[in-house]
């Protein structure tokens, strides 16, 4: 008598969702890759030159008539930064609403007036730099290039941090316990004793842990837990 194996294919490397975002994101690069630089300024002169100044750097200037407006377009997937025209302190506030909804792009702040109060205030608000008209060209090409860069890196970041909140959703309530306690130091055993399953189980849940994390070391997934820390709710153990 004849017996047909059945055998289940599992995957040695599972796809890392942190890769793939990152193939997305170079992708919508390669279809754009001029980085955004976002002008808010009210007098047509200014907005002009600001423009001129932009395009010959090779970056993208968009306009926007208010910080309104700005937080109602979709996040860009290229570094941004935005240079806002202060009028007054209205505007200061309005500049840490960027700050707060949109991380990713850092703010440089132009005024007519202003004084060492006005530029400690600006800073707060989040703003990078802080120009005070006449100002070089040069000094405010230098600050897009410092922006466009810490854009970048924010991006970056987001993406990956991203990544990682997908896979730690992957996990089961039981894989998150566990993987709580390993990070913690717990011993297999001493998992065990806590969850009151055995210790091969622990072992089993353990390893998918570390396949859905996409972890190849415990010091990796301790850093893995480190970053995810301000993002996931408390887990509490049964």
């Amino acid at each position: 008598m004849s017996s047909i194996a059945t055998t289940r294919a599992v995957p040695r490397n599972p796809v890392n969702p942190v890769h793939v975002l990152h193939d997305k994101l170079a992708t919508a690069r390669a279809a754009d890759e001029a980085a955004v630089v976002f002008v808010i300024a009210a007098e047509r002169s200014e907005k002009q030159s600001l423009v001129s100044s932009i395009r010959s750097q090779g970056w993208q200037a968009q306009m926007a008539t208010s910080i309104h407006e700005l937080l109602r377009q979709p996040s860009t997937v290229v570094p941004s930064c935005l240079i806002f025209h202060v009028s007054d302190d209205c505007n200061l506030l309005d500049a840490k609403r960027v700050t707060a909804e949109r991380p990713e792009i850092p703010i440089i702040l132009i005024t007519s007036f202003g004084d060492v109060r006005m530029a400690v205030e600006a800073m707060k608000a989040g703003a990078i730099d802080f120009f005070l008209k006449p100002f070089s060209r040069e000094a405010l090409l230098n600050a897009i290039r410092e922006s466009l860069e810490r854009s970048r890196i924010a991006l970056d970041h987001e993406i990956e941090m991203r990544g990682l909140r997908n896979c730690y959703a992957s996990l089961s309530r039981r894989e998150r316990q566990v993987m709580t306690l390993v990070v913690a130091g717990f011993l297999n055993k001493q998992v065990g004793g806590e969850l009151g399953i055995s210790e091969i189980t622990v072992k089993a849940h353990r390893r998918r842990v570390m396949q859905k994390m996409c972890a190849n070391s415990l010091p990796q997934l301790v850093r893995m837990a480190a970053e995810l820390a301000p993002h996931r709710n408390a887990i509490h153990l049964a």
